[in-house]
């Protein structure tokens, strides 16, 4: 199934063929778990007796004459991207040990580094989002339809002034600006701030602290630890 689009249309595009494919996946069992990717891996590990959900991918590719592509098949001979679905911190069942995946410290240092003079921010804690919410994939657009790099929904980017949010450069630099005022709204705390980015600060308060939800949990624990990785690999 192949769809052609306008810019303007990607983001629905995307989640329209998405649910598609998810209509007609085979019935999961009664507990899911997402597929979760190492950056070397492109093979889940998952347990030998539970069977593996359907893999969801969508392919992005563009036309000669500019218009975006995207495709529950494999385009040929030409560049794509593969979309997938899932938050690669989200998933409390994740079997990534997060004390040895391998780190990325060098995509995007220029933009990581402006943004973090801008908002006073650690570039190693922007870093770790990045790794967090996208595995620093910038073409990533989960299934709410959060986008790019640091997985902005399409109100929050528009709210930061973000036309694109696929764009490495705008993505870093509104997702650290949104990051640094969750810091300033919760007063520095690092872990309702990042409790905040994964499960917005209303919940926040309505906890009065990190929600009970067990994603964000794993969330604020796990970039807690990718940002002292990140920091110690400077």
């Amino acid at each position: 199934m192949d769809v052609a689009l306008s810019s303007a249309g990607i983001a629905l595009a995307v989640l329209v063929l998405a649910c598609s494919l998810l209509l007609g996946a085979e019935p999961l069992a009664t507990e899911k778990k997402q597929l979760k990717l190492s950056p070397d891996n492109t093979t889940p590990d998952l347990p030998a007796q539970k069977k593996a959900p359907p893999t969801i991918a969508v392919y992005k590719s563009v036309k000669k004459d500019g218009t975006t592509l995207f495709s529950d098949r494999q385009p040929l001979n030409q560049p794509f991207q593969v979309v997938r679905f899932d938050c690669f911190a989200c998933d409390p069942g994740s079997s990534v040990n997060w004390h040895t995946v391998p780190l990325y410290t060098r995509p995007f240092a220029q933009w990581i580094a402006k943004a973090a003079d801008e908002h006073q921010l650690d570039p190693a804690l922007i870093r770790a989002v990045i790794h967090a919410e996208s595995s620093f994939r910038p073409s990533a657009i989960s299934r709410k339809g959060a986008v790019g790099l640091m997985q902005l929904m399409p109100a929050t980017a528009k709210q930061l002034g973000v036309s694109d949010a696929s764009v490495p450069e705008h993505n870093i630099a509104a997702g650290s600006r949104y990051l640094a005022g969750l810091l300033k709204q919760h007063n520095g705390e690092l872990p309702l701030a990042l409790a905040a980015y994964n499960a917005g600060s209303s919940n926040v308060r309505r906890y009065n602290g990190i929600p009970p939800f067990a994603e964000t949990k794993a969330y604020v624990e796990r970039v807690a630890i990718l940002h002292k990785r990140y920091q110690r690999a400077g």
